[in-house]
């Protein structure tokens, strides 16, 4: 089961990470969050053993904080890409959008991401937020 959401800044994707890692009914097989100028794309994976009412309450949950997302061409043969095990350097040079994690849930990469690209531009942008 695939998930694809758009989440309007960092805390709400923060947030979807704190509760697949919180969940241990959650059979994740991986999750890729992507950085847009307009906010983050963030794809959930689960392995098919999931049930359908916890697949449900966490589509519930995902639609709480973001909104179902249908990626354009590039962002999707980026996820595509990750998919079959391209890298993510890779897949950041030949589709040019900004992979920030891909695999296991991980908060502090997407934290040092966030304090990164704030340094840089000596500003924090309300998707960073």
């Amino acid at each position: 089961m695939d998930y694809v959401y758009y989440l309007a800044n960092a805390s709400l994707t923060l947030r979807v990470v704190e509760r697949l890692l919180g969940l241990t009914q959650l059979s994740l097989e991986h999750i890729t969050v992507i950085h847009q100028i307009g906010g983050w794309i963030v794809k959930v994976k689960l392995h098919e053993s999931v049930t359908a009412t916890v697949a449900d309450n966490f589509r519930a949950f995902l639609n709480e904080v973001g909104i179902p997302y249908e990626p354009g061409v590039r962002v999707r043969m980026a996820l595509w890409g990750l998919e079959l095990g391209q890298s993510t350097a890779d897949v950041m040079r030949r589709y040019q959008v900004s992979v920030v994690s891909h695999g296991r849930p991980d908060r502090k990469e997407i934290e040092k991401f966030r304090e990164q690209f704030v340094n840089g531009l000596g500003y924090c942008p309300e998707t960073l937020a």
